[in-house]
């Protein structure tokens, strides 16, 4: 860490102002709430000093509003100075390495956090003119008035959890070192932890927690001991190193390949992948609606990023590896098909989006082991990769906006029953709408953005595979036999994105055609609203078309400077 600071010159500074940013405003909201008018006596006078800590706040840090402005704008300038300098590339000691992959995670984390600070305002309002209860009042009006007192104390512990879960995030994206790529993750990761379980005053928020941590923290201390080993057996957790040492490693080493199956694990849990995936449901289902969505999106982009760096950069031999594609093939198929199949028997809305989202871990681990197979060149592998990230880049849009709408319903007493979304198009015609959007991207359907991921992650694996079948076949099996077995991989993904279309149609059949429980609209929410609207807006512009061509290029330029290339 001493050579990370030292080595941090003026330029180094500015590409990692995002980072600087979040740190600042952790800072900012550690200390901006607590200015007062409090004075120290100097000792052995009457003379009294302004502290600025303590006493009576002014109206301004008083807010309960200013720590979710503090965090929106933090956020906001965070994306913006990562687009400045998506292009730029520099090594910050010999830990962290910034280049325009690491820079577009950044951008999709903190896109994701600034949708669930905006999602929170409503979820979590803070209301300045909350009044303690009165004895005249209600049972009922006693405790909306508690109730928004609390939400009101526990603004400032919410956000600088959203921050911290950003930064940990962000210097993920970076890392080189193992070391420094688990540190960050535990950082992002307790976090979230906390999070899932920040209200408490739900039974079911601590419960789902609880078995987030404890499932989280068992995976964790299995990847710190499959890194131990991989350390003892090459003595080093540079990224570089290690590859170096797989590569010149002529028969499989046991201490090798159980450590870095360890660390497998832990980051099958990450991204939801089977059989690693079983709390995930629960802490979905037990997190509130934006936390949800940030789960889905961030952190499964950010267990992405992990795999990515240890499977195609450490243990990627030039020639593949068939135990590797084997290993993460199998657990493809096994987490699309279990995470499909869950999701058709659900009846809560945020407990389907989670199964839904464990499938979508499956589709991308398909793409990945087609890289591993040995049968891609660079172009097919850097087009396979390009897919992957694309498909976690344009999920933010379309999961998280679904999970905004639940928002909206949660924050009047519903989300959590399918029944909650009962005749949403009459209730809230164009939010109704949007969630139909939403749906309609997850199940593939075209030409939304989510039917486009979905096609270049089949065309890649399909790629991989072509010209591997028996030309001469002359019926069904012996074609069928003679097909690569990654062929499969992909008639795995078509079929389940057929099954999928069930539970999401599903959604829109209760929207359009079944009478709603209340005819009342939803709150105002300006601010979520148009959040909602520019995701729907979004999710259509980045189908096919040249708004997708755009950010197709921009990912493609990405995974070429993560690969070399």
């Amino acid at each position: 860490m001493s050579s990370i600071l030292t080595d941090i010159d003026l330029d180094t500074t500015m590409l990692l102002l995002p980072e600087i940013l979040m740190l600042l405003g952790i800072v900012a909201m550690i200390l901006i709430p607590n200015l007062g008018d409090a004075t120290m006596r100097i000792p052995l006078t009457r003379t009294r000093v302004p502290i600025f800590i303590g006493g009576t706040r002014s109206e301004f840090s008083n807010n309960p509003k200013l720590p979710n402005t503090i965090a929106s704008g933090v956020l906001g300038l965070a994306l913006l100075t990562s687009f400045i300098y998506l292009g730029e590339e520099a090594d910050v000691g010999n830990a962290l390495h910034i280049n325009e992959f690491s820079r577009l995670f950044t951008l999709l984390f903190t896109t994701a956090l600034l949708l669930a600070t905006i999602a929170t305002s409503t979820r979590m309002p803070a209301k300045p003119k909350a009044t303690p209860p009165l004895v005249a009042d209600s049972d009922e009006v006693a405790d909306s008035k508690v109730a928004a007192l609390i939400d009101n104390r526990r603004q400032v512990d919410f956000h600088i959890l959203l921050l911290t879960t950003g930064l940990g995030m962000s210097l993920m994206a970076m890392a080189t070192n193992l070391f420094m790529l688990f540190v960050c993750l535990e950082l992002a990761s307790l976090s979230s932890y906390v999070l899932v379980a920040f209200h408490k005053e739900a039974d079911v928020g601590g419960e789902a927690g609880m078995k987030y941590f404890m499932v989280g923290s068992v995976v964790s201390a299995i990847g710190i001991y499959g890194m131990s080993l991989l350390y003892i057996w090459s003595g080093s957790l540079d990224m570089v190193d290690l590859a170096a040492a797989w590569s010149a490693m002529e028969t499989n080493d046991p201490l090798a390949i159980i450590g870095v199956g360890m660390m497998m694990v832990a980051f099958g849990f990450k991204v939801g992948a089977a059989p690693f995936h079983l709390a995930v449901p629960d802490a979905y289902s037990g997190a509130s609606s934006p936390i949800a969505g940030l789960l889905a999106t961030a952190s499964k982009a950010m267990g992405f990023v992990a795999l990515i760096r240890l499977l195609l950069i450490v243990t990627m031999p030039p020639s593949g590896q068939a135990i590797w594609m084997l290993s993460i093939a199998l657990i493809a198929v096994l987490t699309m098909t279990w995470g499909n199949l869950a999701a058709l028997t659900s009846d809560n809305p945020k407990r389907m989006l989670a199964y839904s989202s464990v499938a979508h871990a499956g589709y991308m681990l398909a793409a990945m082991a087609a890289i591993g197979s040995g049968l891609a060149d660079t172009s097919t592998s850097s087009m396979i990769l390009t897919a992957v990230v694309f498909h976690l880049l344009i999920l933010v849009l379309f999961k998280l906006g679904a999970f905004l709408v639940l928002s909206m319903l949660e924050s009047d007493g519903g989300g959590h029953r399918i029944e909650d979304l009962h005749g949403l198009v009459r209730r809230e015609p164009a939010i109704g709408v949007a969630m139909f959007v939403f749906m309609l991207s997850l199940a593939g359907v075209p030409p939304l953005s989510g039917f486009l991921s979905k096609l270049l992650m089949i065309n890649g694996i399909v790629s991989v595979s072509a010209g591997t079948g028996a030309a001469t076949s002359t019926t069904v099996a012996d074609w069928a036999g003679g097909v690569d077995p990654l062929f499969w991989l992909a008639v795995a993904i078509v079929l389940n994105s057929a099954l999928s279309l069930f539970y999401y149609l599903r959604i829109g059949l209760v929207m359009f055609f079944e009478s709603p429980e209340t005819e009342s609209g939803l709150r105002k929410a300006p601010n979520l609203r148009l959040a909602i609207f520019g995701c729907a807006l979004l999710t259509l512009l980045f189908g096919v078309g040249p708004m997708s061509e755009w950010l197709l290029d921009m990912v493609t330029s990405a995974v070429d400077s993560m690969m070399g290339l």
